[in-house]
């Protein structure tokens, strides 16, 4: 049977400018590369990542009463997605996200939020009855709906994944409830920790410092290309990436949790679901966009298989 993963969080359409270099300040460059509208969103690619993984996925997101929005409800629903509790926000327009996307693949985000800003607690209520197996946040949405999240899934017993995407310093952690999973990345750890996880000591410390200020059962530090970090309160273990290309590193971290919480939800083995996470992340900076660049569960198959990877 699938997991039912309820995933609130943030949808974007994504404006991806393809550069050479980011300009120096004050500079206008003329770039022969190409541009495009993408859909993306934080939110939008975990549950897109989820459904193509063979999750029932189920989104709840805020969106404009414009043309991004009726682009991005058709690809959820065009993909599965239980669009159910997406609502068309009449006082504000569609996320927007300006990418910035390098040579080198590295990339720089700035994001409008827009209709992302105005979800609530009531819309996570309304969702909540779609009895989900598990639920899945990210920070791009209100700290108030991310509480309310957590907060109604404790109630029912039902596990809390965090993926900490959009942290910044100060965010209220003590103020959420029982956790899973809470997962940031390199950038995010800093902001909530104080701490750069540039080595495995870092690592722990950050990890142990995350457990004073929230009640969780794993901490995952992703650390693009060098894997991922797994801290339960006693035991860690650095978990390697693999191999392959990278275009484009958008929706990375997103598809790496998304796929990290259904193989967990799946198997109940946090490292198995690394290493599951970690096949998905490779494959998708080997692509370029963020909803264009996730797998199906049966091309992440073939990834494991073809490389002699062990869950």
């Amino acid at each position: 049977m699938k997991k039912r993963i309820l995933v609130v969080s943030s949808a974007n359409m994504d404006f991806v400018m393809k550069v050479g270099r980011i300009p120096d300040a004050g500079q206008t460059v003329i770039e022969s590369r190409s541009y495009d509208y993408i859909p993306g969103g934080k939110g939008a690619n975990s549950a897109l990542a989820l459904a193509r993984l063979g999750a029932d996925s189920i989104f709840c997101t805020r969106l404009g009463n414009d043309n991004h929005a009726q682009r991005l409800k058709a690809l959820y629903a065009e993909n599965g997605i239980d669009t159910r509790f997406i609502v068309n926000d009449k006082a504000a327009p569609t996320g927007l996200a300006a990418i910035l996307v390098e040579e080198s693949g590295e990339n720089r985000i700035i994001v409008y939020p827009g209709a992302n800003n105005r979800l609530s607690a009531s819309d996570v209520e309304d969702a909540m009855t779609c009895l989900p197996d598990a639920v899945f946040l990210h920070f791009e949405i209100p700290t108030d709906a991310v509480i309310a999240a957590v907060d109604f899934a404790n109630k029912k017993k039902i596990p809390v994944f965090v993926d900490t995407g959009a942290a910044k310093p100060g965010y209220p952690l003590e103020k959420l409830g029982a956790l899973e999973v809470i997962s940031p990345n390199e950038t995010e750890t800093l902001a909530l920790t104080g701490i750069v996880p540039n080595d495995v000591n870092n690592c722990l410390r950050a990890a142990n410092e995350l457990m004073k200020k929230v009640a969780t059962k794993y901490v995952v530090i992703k650390l693009g290309g060098r894997g991922a970090y797994i801290h339960d309160g006693k035991y860690s273990q650095l978990v390697t990436t693999y191999e392959g290309p990278v275009v484009d590193t958008t929706a990375a971290g997103d598809a790496f949790s998304a796929a990290m919480t259904l193989e967990y939800m799946r198997s109940r083995d946090i490292v198995r679901a690394v290493k599951y996470a970690n096949a998905v992340g490779t494959l998708v900076v080997g692509k370029e966009g963020a909803s264009t660049s996730l797998p199906t569960a049966a091309q992440v198959d073939e990834f494991i298989l073809n490389n002699g990877i062990v869950l």
